[in-house]
């Protein structure tokens, strides 16, 4: 069998892959060749197969492949069966990928692994990013009916439903509308104020922010950050104007999104994606530190400025992908 890692140089996550890709052999008798393949243009990204850093091919192709996901030299997220994200396929998935049976334990060292520990560099940030925001997925049928529910009313009105749509929302399932939310607000799927209101339900936000989107059937709502304004587009399947500020000169950026390809006004605009250490919801560790800025040097004006941000600079269409990963699919389950 051989098995070859693609990888941007120095992605962090591959040690990650290849700690769990021992695990997942330890004690097979196949004969295994692990070759590496540092890849930093995009054109031999293409060639090689690879849609993100790291991508493992298994005698040539991508057991992880997801149809349309187009080549990349991002970070690459991998969702388990639990539904967590982190930056390498779990070993339990592996061993599956490989071939193998199944054995207890297999994952006992996942969220340990997970790449949500702030490490320095876009692909790291970006990584914590998915990953939290993947953990934060309903998986119980009331709260992702409730959770549908309030996106679609954002979507449409730009606000939260009111506690009527949202009782009838939760009426086919067993637990009260006020215990579904506040579930949902105690995973972070939505923030409920002090008065128990929606605050913010990712990727909108009840509130004005930087980042306004306008949709193609004429609606417009505010998003909680960049990354969110852009995955509004892949979550609603639709053509998309965003308009924000570059936090450090003010200056105005226009993004549109066609068919799922974002262009900026200016052209050189680019987005930071950041995290603070520590633990909170998204909505103080992150989006904040998401935003859109006129080019790379007012970036990194803003990151100079902001020291106890970890984070780097995305292109537009990279961070139109982070958040296709994030949000697309999320009125569809």
């Amino acid at each position: 069998m051989r098995l070859e890692i693609l990888q941007v140089p120095d992605c962090p996550n591959v040690a990650v892959l290849q700690r769990r890709l021992e695990q997942a052999l330890a004690g097979e008798t196949t004969e295994v060749t692990l070759v590496h393949r540092v890849i930093d243009d995009p054109q031999d990204a293409t060639a090689a197969g690879m849609v993100g850093s790291p991508t493992l091919l298994v005698d040539g192709c991508d057991p992880f492949a997801v149809a349309g996901e187009p080549p990349s030299l991002s970070c690459r997220l991998y969702r388990d069966e639990r539904g967590a994200v982190a930056g390498a396929p779990s070993v339990a998935a592996l061993r599956d990928a490989l071939g193998l049976t199944a054995r207890a334990g297999d994952d006992a060292d996942h969220t340990a692994d997970a790449c949500c520990a702030p490490a320095a560099g876009a692909d790291s940030a970006a990584a914590s990013l998915g990953s939290a925001r993947f953990r934060a997925a309903p998986s119980d049928p009331g709260e992702t009916a409730v959770h549908q529910c309030i996106l679609r009313a954002f979507a449409k009105h730009g606000a939260a439903p009111s506690m009527a749509e949202l009782a009838s929302a939760a009426s086919p399932f067993e637990s009260p509308v006020e215990e579904i939310l506040t579930r949902l607000h105690a995973s972070d799927v939505i923030r409920l104020g002090t008065s128990g209101l929606i605050e913010v339900a990712y990727p909108f936000s009840a509130v004005p922010t930087r980042h306004r989107v306008r949709l193609a059937h004429g609606g417009e709502a505010y998003s909680m950050c960049a990354v969110d304004a852009l995955g509004i587009a892949f979550m609603l399947d639709t053509d998309t104007v965003i308009e924000s500020s570059d936090p450090v000169n003010g200056n105005p950026i226009t993004i549109t999104v066609e068919r799922g390809e974002p262009i900026g006004q200016p052209s050189t605009a680019v987005v930071f994606v950041g995290v603070r250490s520590g633990t909170g919801p998204s909505a103080d560790t992150c989006c904040d530190y998401l935003n859109f800025f006129t080019d790379r040097p007012s970036t990194h004006a803003w990151a100079d400025l902001n020291p106890h941000v970890v984070g780097g600079i995305l292109g537009l269409s990279e961070a139109a992908r982070l958040g296709q990963t994030i949000f697309r699919g999320l009125l569809n389950s």
